[in-house]
């Protein structure tokens, strides 16, 4: 069993503060850091030391998420995976429904608490913000990208 180099158990760490699953950011942190183009489900348990079934939940919730993809390796029966390209600018694309909710609920809790009262401008302010992002992200995600690919 090898392991995770230090600045990649802290990209791990800094990723589970955030809120991701501690396993799934190592996951995360080890697909970043590898040498390799792709690693197996089980290059991965070797090289963490944890469960083959807290590894494929983590590649699954990566997955799912758009942040690594599975890839052919030919003569080999085994998937690979790998850090999928644009992942950080899918991984914001797919933040746009988490900021509809947002906004959707500091909505809700304004007709609720009322727009005058001390909890409706709060939540207006919560509103207001998650309306900017909502109108912004998009071209923001779109300028990184042209960035990215030279034009």
């Amino acid at each position: 069993m090898t392991s995770l180099s230090e600045p990649a158990e802290r990209l791990a760490l800094t990723l589970a503060e955030g809120g991701m699953q501690r396993s799934t950011a190592r996951v995360l942190a080890a697909l970043l850091f590898t040498d390799q183009e792709a690693m197996t489900a089980g290059d991965v348990v070797d090289t963490l030391g944890i469960s083959s079934g807290s590894v494929s939940t983590a590649l699954k919730s990566l997955s799912t998420v758009g942040l690594i993809e599975r890839v052919p390796a030919p003569g080999s029966r085994r998937d690979h995976f790998r850090v999928r390209d644009g992942a950080w600018a899918t991984l914001m694309s797919s933040q746009n429904a988490v900021v509809t909710m947002m906004r959707d609920a500091a909505e809700q809790g304004i007709a609720a608490a009322g727009a005058n009262s001390p909890a409706g401008r709060r939540l207006a302010e919560m509103r207001d913000f998650y309306d900017y992002l909502w109108k912004e992200l998009p071209a923001v995600i779109e300028r990184w990208r042209q960035n990215r690919s030279g034009s």
